[in-house]
């Protein structure tokens, strides 16, 4: 029996040891990517939205794709046109040149998600895959709208002031994504519900502090002007000087600790159950791993966010989502 589920796991690993790597992931920004492009990529379109969807995740947000065999065969198509959906809203900034064609955008996918509620989804590949998982699991259009709405406010360009509208943010993006995830599992318990929506924070600002880089690059600031008010720091000196910027690092460890805070009280959820997860919501929850290890790998960097080794993907990664599956943590 040892051996038997020894050799399982060692083909669990060599399945997937194309993403054993170390190469620069797709970075999910302000629960943003900085993608260069939503086209659907030859050979899947709008007759393949499954198919599509799995690709777009697959090539766009790297971590994602990795929990997505956590779930179930049979959810795995509801799985990825969710995130595809989630991903896509994320990247319009970045990828528009203007905010009245981000606004354009924002306004297809308002109209798609009134649509999806009336059974009549617009020609589009995920659209058509959220049509096609809705018939089956309870999908709340006001979900969907609420990340819209909330995407759509992101393009007024507008920095963070407070720790509070940041979490508003986070609870109507990351967190709301997680709602959808868990009604397509058929849960939605209190428990899991307030646990999910402290994962969404701490996986919103630990996106944002990978990202940090890019933005500041870009002329914006992510961290919230509270925390960075409190250690001193310039925004002008950040985007200039990056790393060397003064009291940055410790506004990083503010940002940082806050994110944390929010993944020790997701998991404070569960201590009824011996601090595990039931093993039906562990897919959702899996996605707090590689919030973990990134916050985990900001620590040994000394929270130096712009440090070349953060933007690497760990080996680690995989083998750590498997075993968060078995062992009922995150």
């Amino acid at each position: 029996m040892y051996l038997r589920g020894l050799s399982q796991r060692c083909m669990w690993i060599m399945n997937r040891r194309h993403f054993i790597v170390t190469e620069k992931p797709s970075t999910l920004s302000d629960c943003r990517t900085a993608s260069t492009s939503t086209r659907p990529p030859s050979g899947t379109g709008s007759d393949e939205p499954h198919a599509y969807c799995k690709d777009f995740v697959r090539r766009h947000d790297y971590e994602a794709y990795l929990v997505s065999q956590l779930y179930p065969v049979d959810k795995r198509n509801g799985y990825f046109a969710i995130k595809a959906f989630y991903d896509e809203l994320a990247m319009i900034q970045d990828n528009v040149s203007s905010s009245i064609i981000g606004e354009m955008k924002m306004q297809f996918w308002r109209d798609a998600v009134k649509s999806l509620a009336d059974g009549r989804p617009p020609h589009h590949p995920i659209a058509l895959a959220l049509h096609d998982i809705s018939q089956s699991a309870h999908l709340q259009p006001y979900h969907m709208r609420r990340i819209v709405d909330a995407r759509t406010e992101e393009l007024k360009g507008s920095s963070p002031l407070t720790m509070d509208s940041l979490t508003a943010h986070a609870e109507a993006t990351t967190s709301t994504h997680y709602y959808l995830l868990l009604s397509l599992l058929g849960l939605s318990s209190d428990t899991l519900l307030h646990a999910a929506s402290h994962l969404g924070t701490a996986h919103c600002i630990a996106t944002l502090l990978r990202a940090l880089p890019y933005h500041a690059s870009k002329g914006r600031m992510v961290i919230p002007a509270e925390i960075t008010a409190k250690r001193g720091v310039s925004q002008e000196d950040v985007f200039r000087k990056g790393p060397a910027a003064k009291g940055i690092d410790d506004a990083v460890f503010d940002f940082a600790r806050i994110a944390n805070d929010n993944m020790i009280t997701a998991r404070e959820m569960f201590k009824e159950g011996a601090g595990k997860v039931p093993q039906d919501a562990m897919p959702v929850f899996g996605a707090g791993v590689p919030i973990a290890s990134f916050l985990e790998r900001l620590e040994e960097a000394n929270f130096n966010a712009f440090h070349p080794s953060l933007q690497l993907r760990s080996w680690k990664l995989p083998w750590r989502v498997w075993r968060s599956y078995y062992r009922r943590t995150f």
